[in-house]
């Protein structure tokens, strides 16, 4: 349990996550622009059917697949009670500054059994940098305690378990359940809900809906690596505010294209993390990673 296995090799990764944005340089560009272009206003034309959407859906995902041959939990843990705790203090804030908070947090606090044991003020002042420290501090110190007399001590792992802990709601879970014990689940958060709504293959808002329309769409053994496919491409490319549309790779299956810049060179400008050629968001990332890792806090 852990760590993920890294996935694909070292040279796909590099070769996909080139700064200039992957497969997506002078002809090829203008190419995957004007498809998308023209498959948007084919769409505007005539409703795309259920089926087509599935397809396209499903395409999507496959081609996420060879840019994100890497592509991982951006937060980093070494066991299933140290991804809880990073999941639930990632809330209104970036994996980058919870991952830059934990290290102290969880070398103060190594299992259920001290962090249910700890004072809340000095938790308080470790987890201040996540935010909303005094809520998140109240929800670990609960869910500690519920692993410590509940559970044995372990970190259970089935949802209806999980959802049981303070603070630890669907999406929690899911992250959990997904990438310490390897049981399939999809992570609606705001990256993935924007994404696939931007996408077309929903209009529900609601997270729980959303995760039940996206699971009729695809088999259950995807649903874990899409979910991190979906952030990596919202969190690098397809932005909420200006979406880098001439740099993106899957621009000919995309009906919202043109939302965002479509010219290549200035797309390639809004390219973040490893696509744009800067750290990510982990200090410690998988091998498989082509990107620099995350400095630490105040480094």
């Amino acid at each position: 349990m852990g760590e993920q296995p890294a996935r694909g090799s070292g040279a796909a990764a590099k070769k996909t996550a080139a700064p200039a944005g992957p497969r997506a340089k002078g002809a090829k560009a203008k190419k995957a622009t004007g498809a998308a272009g023209a498959a948007a206003a084919g769409r505007g034309a005539k409703p795309e059917s259920h089926l087509a959407m599935v397809r396209r859906a499903r395409r999507t995902n496959r081609e996420l697949a060879e840019v994100y041959p890497y592509a991982h939990p951006e937060l980093d843990f070494r066991n299933p009670f140290e991804l809880l705790v990073a999941t639930v203090l990632s809330a209104q804030t970036t994996d980058l500054r919870v991952n830059q908070t934990t290290p102290a947090l969880f070398a103060a606090y190594p299992t259920p059994e001290d962090m249910a044991a700890a004072v809340p003020e000095e938790m308080e002042e470790l987890i201040r940098p996540t935010g909303f420290f005094r809520a998140k501090t109240k929800s670990l110190l609960g869910l500690a305690a519920a692993i410590r007399d509940d559970f044995g001590g372990e970190v259970p792992g089935r949802l209806e378990d999980l959802v049981s802990l303070p603070g630890v709601g669907r999406k929690t879970a899911n992250v959990v359940l997904g990438n310490a014990f390897g049981v399939p689940g999809i992570t609606v958060d705001t990256h993935f809900g924007r994404l696939v709504r931007r996408w077309k293959w929903t209009d529900e808002e609601d997270p729980v809906k959303v995760e039940a329309v996206v699971a009729d769409i695809f088999p259950k053994s995807e649903w874990t690596m899409l979910s991190h496919r979906v952030v990596f491409h919202g969190r690098r490319i397809c932005h909420s505010r200006k979406p880098a549309c001439g740099a993106c790779p899957i621009a000919p299956l995309c009906p919202s294209y043109g939302e965002g810049e479509t010219d290549p060179e200035k797309a390639k400008k809004l390219l973040k993390y490893e696509m744009g050629g800067y750290p990510g968001q982990r200090l410690s990332p998988p091998p498989d990673y082509p990107g620099k890792p995350a400095p630490a806090l105040g480094a």
